[in-house]
């Protein structure tokens, strides 16, 4: 179990980082090639997209993951197989009817009296064709994820990814436009769902082997199944869609008010913002069965030492690099988006939304926590509070304050998410807040921001000026005495994973060593 674990870990980190880079890839040509208009025509397409695809799949694929591996912990194969079909077939169902409604009924509502701009109904309605595809992939990701087959996974992004790509951008040098973007994805999905099914027919029968001759499966049975499977996929989807909600409703909110080329600027900026949670997901992964496990021991001491390390390492990466997107928000638009200078316009989201995402970095092992410790609808309720707030505080000062005024919306509503699920989890392991730690951090960033500040915000200066920053952050840390004996061996526990940096990352922590311990040996 262990060996498959960290195997299906490793797998599916390497994964996310590789399809990251083609995320990012994809956005910053869809961006050159739209322009800001077109870009925020498909920014807003793409919000309706992934909620309206996370409300096709019912919450179904944790389901089908959690019971085909308990079915196949016993040897039940038919009851493994029984569940994917089981799944599959609500999954269609709900696809086909929700893709149907789309076309002909919720794109027209959304384009032309929610949004009040014609421009994007094609785009919207297009969204319906992508939905039985993307519910029968999600389906069978759920089954190849059960079975620890995090590779067949891997494959199926793959091909979603490169050919959504290639489609897209061949579509729009055709002169498709957005319609073109969107039938790139169209095809994308399409593509994967058949490499899905095909994994599925001919590699997935070693491992969740075909029906037995006697095995019989009657309507009520079968009904009875879909039952369970239902009552374990609403709080799933519940949660889900709230977390959809969190970093889409504000665009949708934007597009009702502002102009699209206005929206294409935040599309543009939104994702640069989210690079520092690759960080605490990662650590957020990392802590839930660790405490989890911890709990089940009523190990307490344990317990509170993953906490207090897991807000302190993750705070220790996030914090300044947060502050150093905001800083830099415009030298890093010029440079990324170097084709279009005009994506500038987005820096003052981009430096609200990046500040968002220190508190939503927080929120974010801080829900991994408490679900480790057995209760997982605490944060789903606090989700859901946050994707209301986030909706008011849109409404509210989008027409004010433009696209700066859906970051800040976003921002704190993230902080409103933060406070109660942080109280919960000192609460519920009745450990002590880090405060000190988390001090020390604060001050090393502050002296770090105010060298920062200085340094000129060109893209000549981008990359020396962090740096630089860099530099100062890791000295300050050192002069506010930050590193304590147990953070340098948690450090080098992370370091051993990084490959040819960990020589370089010893030797730094060999440094602080040196100078922090130095007259206590």
């Amino acid at each position: 179990m262990g060996n498959k674990l960290v195997r299906g870990s490793l797998i599916i980190f390497i994964g996310n980082i590789i399809f990251r880079i083609g995320g990012y890839l994809y956005r910053f040509l869809m961006a050159t090639l739209l322009g800001p208009t077109g870009t925020g025509i498909l920014g807003i397409t793409m919000s309706y997209q992934g909620i309206f695809q996370t409300l096709a799949s019912g919450g179904l694929p944790p389901a089908i993951s959690k019971y085909i591996a308990e079915y196949e912990a016993v040897d039940d194969h038919n009851m493994a197989r029984q569940t994917v079909y089981t799944s599959l077939k609500m999954m269609i169902f709900i696809g086909l009817v929700l893709g149907v409604l789309m076309i002909f009924v919720i794109a027209p509502l959304m384009a032309n009296v929610f949004l009040k701009k014609p421009e994007t109904l094609v785009p919207i309605q297009i969204i319906g064709c992508i939905t039985p595809f993307s519910v029968i992939l999600g389906g069978l990701r759920g089954a190849f994820q059960g079975v620890y087959k995090m590779e067949y996974i891997v494959y199926t992004r793959a091909v979603e990814q490169m050919f959504m790509i290639l489609f897209a951008v061949g579509f729009i040098l055709m002169g498709l436009s957005v319609v073109g973007a969107v039938w790139g994805t169209v095809i994308g999905y399409a593509l994967a769902a058949f490499t899905a099914v095909y994994i599925f027919k001919v590699y997935m029968p070693k491992y969740i082997p075909q029906y037995s001759d006697d095995f019989h499966f009657s309507f009520s049975q079968e009904l009875k199944l879909a039952v369970m499977l239902i009552k374990f996929a609403i709080p799933v989807i519940i949660t889900a869609i709230a977390e959809m909600l969190i970093f889409n409703i504000c665009t949708l909110v934007m597009g009702k008010f502002l102009t699209l080329e206005s929206v294409g600027f935040f599309t543009a900026a939104d994702p640069i913002s989210r690079l520092p949670l690759m960080i605490s997901i990662s650590v957020a992964t990392t802590i839930l069965p660790a405490s989890s496990e911890a709990f089940k021991l009523h190990d307490i001491e344990a317990l509170q030492k993953y906490v207090g390390q897991s807000y302190k390492i993750s705070l220790l990466f996030v914090v300044p690099m947060c502050i150093g997107l905001a800083l830099f928000a415009v030298p890093t638009l010029q440079v990324f988006y170097f084709k279009n200078p005009s994506y500038v316009n987005g820096a003052a989201a981009l430096g609200i939304l990046a500040i968002g995402m220190t508190f939503y970095s927080i929120f974010a092992i801080s829900t991994s926590i408490v679900q480790g410790v057995g209760n997982p609808r605490i944060p789903m309720y606090i989700l859901v509070f946050g994707s209301i707030a986030t909706g008011v505080l849109s409404w509210i000062l989008a027409p004010i304050l433009g696209i700066a005024g859906g970051a800040t919306a976003t921002t704190i509503a993230c902080f409103l998410m933060m406070v109660p699920c942080v109280y919960f989890v000192f609460k519920l392991t009745e450990t002590k807040a880090p405060t000190m730690a988390v001090v020390k951090i604060l001050i090393a960033t502050f002296i770090m921001g105010a060298v920062g500040y200085f340094i000129p915000k060109t893209p000549i200066w981008l990359f020396p000026g962090i740096i630089f920053c860099m530099i100062v952050y890791f000295f300050s840390l050192i002069l506010v005495k930050f590193f304590a004996k147990e953070d340098i061996a948690t450090l080098r526990g992370y370091s051993s994973k990084l490959g040819p940096l960990a020589k370089i990352v010893n030797k730094l922590l060999n440094l602080v060593e040196k100078i922090e311990f130095r007259n206590k040996s």
